[in-house]
């Protein structure tokens, strides 16, 4: 009887997720990605996965990570964004695992990251940007625009 529910259960199962489809959202302090394959709407709510790169020599614990995912949900009408949680993305790609964020949905102002989110998952900007289809090659690009950032190194 328990493998008859085990196999219904696995049967109706979530579907894997799909290759992602990351855009650049911003760049400043992080790189952000925004994975438009994520994205899910009910009605003026939208949820969206967005990939934030670090520097290349970022550690924690003894251990490289190349960045981390969130989850976040907007409100389009309200104008309010709330990153639910927070999973790290070492260098040799491990994920998690994912930590919730309790901090409460916050308005959204023009720039910035979240800003930046919530204006591809609320309005589709960036819609003809091009994208990447896979987290490594999104820190790869967004490692390359931080270094941008920081200019050329020095010449004695």
């Amino acid at each position: 009887m328990f493998a008859i529910f085990l196999a219904a259960a696995l049967q109706t199962a979530a579907p894997q997720p799909v290759d992602p489809d990351l855009v650049l959202s911003s760049v400043g302090r992080f790189a952000v990605f925004a994975d438009r394959a994520s994205l899910a709407r009910e009605g003026e709510v939208v949820t969206i996965r967005a990939l934030q790169v670090v520097e290349p020599g970022f550690e924690a614990g003894g251990r490289a990570y190349a960045g981390g995912w969130s989850n976040w949900r907007f409100d389009c009408a309200g104008r309010t964004g709330d990153r639910l949680d927070f999973a790290s993305l070492a260098e040799d790609g491990t994920e998690g695992p994912a930590t919730p964020d309790s901090t409460p949905p916050a308005p959204v102002s023009p720039g910035g990251d979240m800003g930046d989110l919530f204006d591809i998952a609320c309005g589709g900007a960036a819609a003809d940007a091009e994208a990447v289809s896979s987290a490594m090659a999104a820190v790869s690009r967004g490692r390359a625009l931080l270094a941008e950032l920081d200019g050329p190194p020095p010449t004695d």
